[in-house]
């Protein structure tokens, strides 16, 4: 196998008619440019994640009639080929970096030989579009340590660290969708490169929040319903940091004023400059602490209880 994740190949027999099933016309061998792919294997990539070879056989039918577009681009201005055909293949002496036998997922995919994708069919000719990225969904997401599924049993075990002479990582399995591929500069598969994303329908805040923690130098790719999401839940902070923001500064300008009121004699700037460095929860907790005061003065030890006589004639004072 070639190192290149992309490369030019001939059409095949068969070729054609597994294009034309994606056609709006029947294409002829003559009108298209066609070159095989290397989706994602079964190794450890750049992030600790692997996936399974029972994933990567999952896969290999759901990519098949994807797009093929640059940087994960969503824009369907930047849709450039389409896979037709996809393959398991194993590559004999191989082996993965944890011991396994070395598999990876091909594919074959078409562009039209037209004069817009000149630029980009040379490239791939000369060998300098030759890395590429997929985005799929994964049901689950496996430690290697402790077999527990991270995203729904929680896990204490870190990527890339070692546990009793064992490394650490995720092995990714039960795909779930496969979107697309994509041209990029740096995969995060040293052989294929991929970028994996959690399955927007049972996406939570907390996922998306530790990968955009985890990410480290390589970068974090978001598809656009996690992008969506982020967005909405950094907004809706940022409405509640506003209505805190409000809220304390009511509740400082409530105790300064009790302050004010209890020790008429103290300058008020020095109220002003304790209720400053205050938090909200002492805020409010001197503010119930003074109003009960207020509420309910302190009664002389030796006045009886329900008496009104005493409070006129101030008894309670006499021994």
């Amino acid at each position: 196998m070639a190192d290149n994740r992309i490369e030019k190949s001939l059409i095949k027999k068969g070729d054609i008619e597994k294009i034309n099933a994606f056609s709006a016309r029947e294409l002829s061998e003559d009108e298209v440019f066609v070159f095989n792919l290397t989706l994602c294997d079964n190794d450890i990539d750049r992030d600790f994640e692997k996936f399974s070879l029972s994933a990567l056989t999952e896969l290999a039918p759901l990519f098949v009639g994807k797009t093929v577009i640059a940087d994960h681009s969503m824009k369907s201005s930047d849709q450039r080929a389409r896979i037709f055909d996809t393959y398991i293949e194993k590559i004999g002496g191989k082996v993965t970096a944890d011991g396994d036998n070395y598999y990876c997922l091909k594919a074959r995919a078409y562009m039209l030989k037209s004069e817009e994708n000149k630029a980009l069919i040379d490239e791939i000719e000369a060998g300098i579009k030759k890395e590429g990225s997929v985005s799929c969904a994964m049901g689950k997401h496996i430690c290697s340590i402790c077999s527990k599924d991270r995203r729904r049993e929680g896990c204490n075990h870190i990527n890339s660290k070692m546990y009793d002479g064992k490394l650490c990582y995720t092995i990714l399995e039960e795909p779930e969708d496969a979107y697309e591929f994509s041209f990029v500069a740096v995969p995060a598969q040293r052989n294929a490169g991929v970028t994996k994303l959690f399955n927007t329908r049972e996406d939570k805040m907390e996922n998306i929040v530790k990968m955009v923690k985890d990410c480290g130098d390589e970068g974090l790719s978001l598809n656009k319903a996690q992008a969506d999401k982020l967005t909405g839940y950094l907004e809706s902070l940022e409405d509640e940091a506003q209505l805190a923001k409000h809220y304390r500064e009511e509740l400082e300008g409530e105790v300064s004023a009790l302050f004010a009121k209890r020790f008429p004699e103290v300058d008020a700037k020095l109220f002003a400059s304790l209720t400053a460095v205050m938090t909200a929860k002492e805020l409010a907790g001197f503010k119930s602490c003074i109003n009960k005061k207020e509420a309910k003065p302190a009664a002389p030890q030796l006045m009886p209880l329900n008496s009104e006589k005493t409070q006129r004639d101030f008894s309670q004072f006499k021994i």
